[in-house]
């Protein structure tokens, strides 16, 4: 198997599952990283090589190599220690808080780092093996930010691109992890650096020059081999066409009506949905939607709050922690200002299928998104889509990337508990006029930068690097 496209990434876009008659085979996984890279892959007769989840004893068929419908997969395996050290610890341990603003706080095991290079050492030499001569080989996040120099190491001739889907902290952040000039040299090994916003962009080539010590101009470094490396902002987004076809399906108008209608028809559905994190500042908001319901300025007779709050790392002590805290409060408030039948807060810690979050956002009234730090945030950019009669508000934290594109967002600061509960009562209250006036604005803007304009343009302008010394040019995705 040789490639002339490689997707490199923490997780192949499938999982492994068992299924009735017993037998194994794959699911695939949701998300927007798929819709954008299939028909990428399938336009290039690329290959996405990533880790399938822990199998059971005596899976091996799990780490062979074989095809999804038409996407050719290959599995890296992991052991129980190495997803407990590599990913559970210094991708998520320590990594994750550090470039999420410290919202929680960082952990420093050298065994932890041990297995983040081994593990990446292994990432790096599976591609090198697939990889055609002077294929593109595109790696993805903070849980692979090594691949790319071990790669050029084994492999010159390639052409590679790193993208980092979560944010990129400033110096004053970074600098505190022991091995800071080893990721940074890890990054280098990429001809083209992705980031979400220019901020993070900025902040890398900062750090390089300072750090490293090479030569920078604007969004260019210069490396003592001669390579030049760039480092540009490329901000993610969804399939809004998929998501809009989604929501104006007869299953999904019909479940917004039995939605409404099971939480009591409420005068104003709020709605937020995350994955339990504590970057996602969801106590913080059910706090202030709790505070409202106190001071009079809404009454559970005509607002309820849903909160999904899909499970997610449940193995790490803080979010386990995250949990019972979050669990706590809504029981405290459906006690305290709940009705019988009628709670304050509808709260749900599972997966929830997409047909079933686009009826949830089409029954919302006012979409609350407000984490601490984020990247992008795709499901605000997931509610504008399904907005279909260009209603409904969004209340926005200006601390997710997402805030730089949906100005016309109520955007709040997080950690102003009294300015948030002012946005939420001024998105709910707003004249439907300045509603369709905001939401056709930014359904516009998700229209326009969709996922797979996303991936394109990421595509394009590593081929545009690649010039005259690479003959083979990345081909963008065919659309419909």
């Amino acid at each position: 198997m040789s490639a002339d496209l490689l997707i490199v990434a923490n997780r192949l876009p499938v999982d492994r599952v068992t299924e009735r008659d017993g037998s194994r085979g794959w699911r695939r996984s949701p998300g927007g990283l798929v819709t954008a890279l299939e028909p990428v892959l399938r336009a290039n007769d690329g290959t996405w090589v990533g880790w399938p989840g822990l199998a059971e004893d005596g899976d091996d068929e799990a780490y062979e190599p074989f095809e999804d419908d038409g996407m050719k997969l290959v599995p890296i395996k992991l052991d129980a220690s190495e997803v407990e050290e590599f990913y559970e610890g210094f991708s998520n341990g320590t990594v994750w808080p550090i470039y999420h603003d410290l919202v929680a706080k960082p952990e420093f095991h050298r065994e932890w780092w041990d297995a983040y290079v081994r593990v990446n050492r292994r990432f790096a030499e599976r591609a090198a093996e697939l990889a055609a001569e002077n294929a593109t080989v595109w790696v993805h996040d903070y849980q692979l930010q090594l691949v790319p120099q071990m790669l050029r190491e084994l492999r010159p001739d390639l052409l590679i691109g790193f993208y980092l889907h979560i944010p990129f902290p400033p110096a004053e952040l970074f600098l505190q992890l022991p091995w800071r000039r080893q990721l940074l040299e890890g990054l280098l090994g990429a001809d083209l650096v992705g980031f979400q916003l220019p901020g993070g962009a900025a902040n890398f080539v900062r750090l390089v020059r300072q750090r490293v010590g090479h030569k920078t101009h604007k969004d260019l470094v210069y490396l003592p081999d001669g390579r030049t490396v760039k480092a540009a902002a490329f901000p993610i987004s969804i399939d809004a066409a998929g998501f809009e076809e989604l929501a104006a399906g007869d299953g999904v108008a019909a479940r917004v009506k039995q939605l409404r209608e099971a939480l009591g028809n409420p005068r104003r559905i709020f709605l937020g949905v995350d994955r339990l994190d504590y970057t996602k500042g969801i106590y913080a908001r059910l706090r202030a939607f709790s505070e409202l319901l106190e001071d009079g300025r809404l009454d559970v007779e005509d607002a309820v709050f849903v909160q999904v709050a899909v499970p997610s790392r449940e193995r790490v002590e803080q979010y386990r922690i995250l949990r019972d805290d979050i669990e706590r409060l809504v029981g405290r408030v459906n006690g305290d200002h709940g009705r019988i039948g009628r709670p304050a807060i509808s709260y749900l810690h599972n997966s929830v299928p997409r047909e079933e979050m686009a009826a949830l956002y089409r029954a919302a009234d006012v979409m609350v998104v407000t984490p601490y730090r984020d990247g992008m945030n795709l499901v605000a950019k997931e509610y504008v889509a399904c907005r279909l009669d260009d209603d409904g508000a969004l209340v926005l934290s200006e601390f997710a990337g997402a805030a730089d594109e949906l100005r016309q967002a109520w955007l709040i600061n997080p950690y102003d508990i009294n300015g948030m509960k002012s946005a939420l009562v001024e998105a709910a209250e707003a004249d439907p006029k300045d509603l369709s006036r905001r939401m056709r604005a930014m359904r516009k803007t998700v229209r326009q930068h969709d996922v797979r304009a996303w991936a394109d343009a990421f595509l394009a302008e590593l081929s545009s690097i690649a010039g005259s010394s690479h003959d083979k040019q990345v081909r963008p995705a065919r659309r419909a």
